[in-house]
């Protein structure tokens, strides 16, 4: 039960900071937020582990849930974005 309260924080702290880094117009409050930080810890870990940077069972930190949300946020606006018209 800790650890689940735990990833919720620390998800809340990196989807803000993705916020803070990539400021915009974006849907949702908090409960986005903290998913927003939580989607961007899972993606960071499974790049790190891809890449070779973290082992089978080691969570991405802080830094790298960031900027896997940042990573989320960006392709979130270039979706909604649509086709650019020529």
């Amino acid at each position: 039960m800790l650890s689940f309260i735990w990833m919720c924080l620390i998800g809340l702290v990196a989807g803000a900071l993705a916020k803070l880094i990539m400021p915009g117009k974006d849907p949702g409050g908090m409960l986005v937020t903290m998913l927003l930080g939580i989607a961007g810890s899972i993606v960071a870990g499974f790049l790190g582990r891809s890449l070779g940077w973290y082992h089978e069972g080691e969570g991405a930190g802080l830094i790298m849930s960031v900027v896997g949300a940042v990573l989320l946020l960006w392709i979130y606006r270039m979706l909604r974005k649509g086709p650019a018209a020529g």
